[in-house]
């Protein structure tokens, strides 16, 4: 029996029904049919809401940015944080996300099923980027190299080690001197010799 939706909440079940099965199948577990069949209504009833299925997984993706971006900024809210831990800040719950929710973080970067150049996903992007980009420049780091250098760099590091995490080729170890989490000691490492400035 299908199940009768008001207008409004209609929307919100695809995008729960969505959530659920990107969480248990991965991005190309997600389709229009499974989300249809899932929330008990016609295959054709979320377009809608949607016309296709990239506009339904770009709007996931932007609510799971927005859940991953409101994390950061309740963790950059604590004054207590050193000026290079509330740069780690970024790349240590980035990290943290994909490998408690490595579908999640799968979706956010599947350029074949995600609009990134809609507006709505790109603005919260754009808020994640600049609010690190504004951390990095905060610190200090950019006598010979503009934020957005540092903020790359910063970027593919966490984005590689965490790629590498998730297909399986880098165990979970700590560091052997100093015993902090690899990817903690990474960032050490590039804060420390980011802020020594070239001879």
């Amino acid at each position: 029996m299908k199940q009768p939706f008001h207008h409004g909440s209609l929307k919100q079940a695809l995008l729960d029904a969505s959530g659920t099965l990107l969480d248990q199948h991965g991005p190309d577990g997600v389709t229009i049919r499974a989300i249809a069949r899932k929330v008990g209504v016609s295959h054709a009833a979320p377009v809608n809401h949607y016309k296709d299925r990239e506009a339904l997984l770009t709007a996931l993706a932007t609510v799971l940015f927005k859940d991953l971006l409101a994390s950061v900024k309740g963790k950059l809210s604590s004054k207590d944080l050193p000026t290079t831990a509330r740069i780690s800040v970024f790349a240590i719950m980035l990290f943290e996300y994909a490998m408690a929710h490595p579908n999640r973080y799968r979706l956010l970067w599947h350029t074949g099923l995600v609009n990134h150049n809609d507006p709505e996903l790109l603005d919260v992007m754009d808020q994640f980027y600049n609010a690190c980009c504004a951390e990095i420049a905060g610190a200090g780091l950019c006598s010979e190299r503009d934020a957005e250098t540092y903020a790359i760099a910063l970027w593919s590091l966490v984005h590689g080690y965490t790629d590498l995490r998730l297909t399986g080729m880098f165990e979970a170890k700590n560091d052997k001197i100093n015993g902090r989490p690899r990817l903690e000691a990474m960032l050490d490492m590039f804060l420390n010799q980011s802020r020594n400035k070239s001879p």
